[in-house]
């Protein structure tokens, strides 16, 4: 009779499935991310730029890129100016939010995945904060915003099962 491996009674933090769900997302996440910042970009260059998001006046993707929320979530200007090197359009800030990820995607340790999911909580805090700013100040719908925030959402839910299963591996490992 071969050998057959002992299954492990505890979860693989690890688990290639969920490595790679994470990779996905993120991917999506870069990728909405990168038209964010080129539709800004274009905007900013030619007033008369329409880009594939905007439908109308209520659903606009370059309208919400373009107010003063578009960048440094709309806060860093209040308190550091507009030229500060630190507001740059959140976009930014959402390529080096997937690019950690992905990182810490490779990082199967307790303490790896308490940090992404740590960095995916500050993630959806800033998601319900910019959806708010979205519905209620901006009056507008924008499907790259909302497809992030959907991401963030997703991201937010394997990093808890990363990190339920690396605290299981933690907890028996100190058991020991």
């Amino acid at each position: 009779m071969a050998n057959k491996k002992k299954k492990s009674p505890l979860p693989n933090p690890d688990s290639k499935f969920l490595r790679i769900s994470i990779l996905t997302l993120c991917a999506l996440g870069m990728g909405l991310s990168v038209y964010a910042l080129h539709v800004e970009i274009s905007k900013e260059r030619d007033s008369s730029y329409t880009a594939l998001c905007d439908y109308n006046e209520l659903i606009s993707c370059s309208k919400v890129f373009s107010s003063r929320y578009g960048r440094g979530f709309g806060l860093v200007d209040r308190v550091l100016g507009n030229d500060s090197v630190i507001n740059q359009p959140n976009s930014v800030y959402g390529m080096a939010y997937f690019t950690f990820q992905t990182a810490l995607a490779f990082n199967p340790s307790y303490v790896g995945s308490v940090v992404q999911l740590f960095a995916s909580v500050i993630a959806n805090i800033g998601s319900v904060y910019l959806a708010f700013i979205l519905y209620y100040v901006l009056e507008d719908f924008c499907i790259v915003c909302i497809s992030t925030y959907v991401v963030n959402i997703l991201v937010f839910s394997c990093a808890i099962i990363k990190y339920k299963r690396a605290l299981a591996v933690e907890l028996h490992q100190k058991k020991r």
